[in-house]
């Protein structure tokens, strides 16, 4: 009789929409990392509880890092509203403010986006090790704290083992392939020890959070100023650092021994006159490093004595032989992910059916196990314990000879998803609801 009841309701759940794998996510590619931090959860389990009640997610995992804030949800809707409406329920702004720089994806594009991340080639610096980091806790704080369900855990466990293999299998995360770990690293032969140095980053945007990110890898310290000192201050507060005002930092131009400028200002922010009066009351060497586009360091500087000046080109140059020869691991990688796609696709989509044919092999064992004591009752006198058993596992053997093919192929048309799946499903589950009666 349960069998029966369970079937009827995956009947009519089948009339419903199906379950969707939701992302929306503000990352680096559209927001400066001062800005990043105002979408950010400060709560995050309080986070947790707004999204599953305000934007209807069944399961939900948050990923936060310095360069992105990602929401990964379960729903039965593939629409953003309710989940941005949540979101920004929690963080207490506006939906308005998610428009020009939220990334919204569904199922497919989702589980593509994951395997991506999980592998490295979705960040700033791609082929990082410490994003697989970050997936893993993120997947193991949503999972201690049941916000979690089979959608999420098949796809971040598949996620992670891809993110590894990658790693294994490929060089992707070895060497620097982005502007700013390249000038740290250029900077780091100049300079015996960066430790004992002062160092300066001038700008808040993408380029100045690969410098501190580079710098915080060496526990190397440094300041950092921005156009106003906020910015700087909700810059540090991601990154790491120590925020100073711009005019604080223009007064120790003369006591630095680094300065990286990677700003998107219309005028030079690092001036002849400024370098050459602080060159006056200093004997040791100074390195800049101009990765601002246009330029914010005039390049008279480098005519300063003790003053040696790298630009954006010639950075660009080192960086993209870097890459050049990086170009078929990238490659390996990303085959590994197109391999890996498949097999998770195939698993999210045995999520939908495997519900529907546990109900169907419990509904039918039901009658199983009804007939047989039928049976064994008018049989009783006529047949001992080991006889019965004999019956038992015949009648077992029967139902799983049955059903186990159709089952089977059922789940073969699932995961090719040549025919309309939906009217498969409901067709199968209708078939397969019998009526309550204690005989036939």
């Amino acid at each position: 009789m349960g069998g029966s009841i369970q079937m009827t309701q995956y009947v009519a759940s089948t009339t419903k929409d199906r379950l969707h794998i939701i992302n929306a996510r503000v990352t680096y590619r559209k927001a400066p990392i001062h800005l990043l931090e105002k979408f950010a959860f400060t709560d995050i389990n309080h986070a947790y509880d707004i999204l599953k009640d305000k934007s209807g997610l069944q399961e939900c995992i948050i990923l936060q890092t310095c360069n992105r804030v990602e929401v990964f949800g379960v729903s039965q809707s593939t629409d953003s509203d309710r989940l941005l409406d949540g979101w920004a329920s929690a963080v207490d702004l506006s939906e308005s403010e998610f428009q020009n720089v939220v990334e919204i994806s569904s199922d497919k594009d989702v589980m593509l986006h994951l395997l991506k991340l999980a592998a490295g080639l979705d960040s700033l610096v791609i082929g990082e090790d410490q994003i697989l980091g970050q997936v893993k806790r993120a997947f193991e704080y949503s999972r201690t704290r049941q916000h979690v369900g089979s959608h999420l855990s098949i796809l971040f466990e598949k996620a992670i083992k891809v993110g590894s293999r990658v790693r294994t299998e490929t060089a992707l995360n070895k060497g620097s392939v982005s502007i700013g770990s390249m000038a740290v690293n250029l900077a780091g032969e100049y300079f015996d020890d960066l430790k004992t140095k002062k160092i300066l980053i001038i700008g808040s945007g993408e380029g100045a959070s690969l410098i501190a990110k580079s710098l915080k890898l060496r526990n190397i310290d440094f300041v950092v100023t921005s156009r106003t000192f906020q910015r700087a201050k909700s810059f540090t507060d991601a990154a790491s650092g120590i925020p100073i005002t711009f005019e604080k930092a223009l007064e120790e131009f003369h006591n630095l021994d680094l300065i990286f400028v990677s700003t998107i200002a219309p005028y030079y922010l690092v001036t002849y006159e400024r370098i050459a009066k602080a060159m006056v009351r200093r004997k040791k060497a100074l390195m800049i490093f101009d990765l601002s586009n246009p330029r914010a360091v005039e390049e008279k500087v480098a005519s300063i004595n003790k003053v040696k000046l790298i630009n954006m080109d010639q950075i660009a140059e080192v960086v993209e032989k870097n890459i050049r020869s990086r170009r078929n691991e990238i490659q390996s990688a990303e085959k590994i992910v197109d391999t890996e796609m498949k097999s998770v696709d195939i698993l999210m989509k045995r999520t939908r059916v495997e519900p529907m044919i546990i109900s169907i092999f419990k509904n039918v064992d039901e009658i199983r196990a009804r007939e047989l004591k039928k049976a064994l009752y008018i049989l009783k006198d006529r047949i001992g314990p080991n006889d019965a058993k004999v019956v038992e596992q015949l009648s077992r053997a029967i139902v799983e000879g049955i059903l186990s093919a159709p089952m089977n192929n059922l789940r073969k048309e699932i995961e090719l998803g040549v025919a309309d799946q939906e009217e498969i499903m409901k067709a199968i589950a209708k078939l397969f609801v019998y009526d309550n009666k204690e005989s036939y």
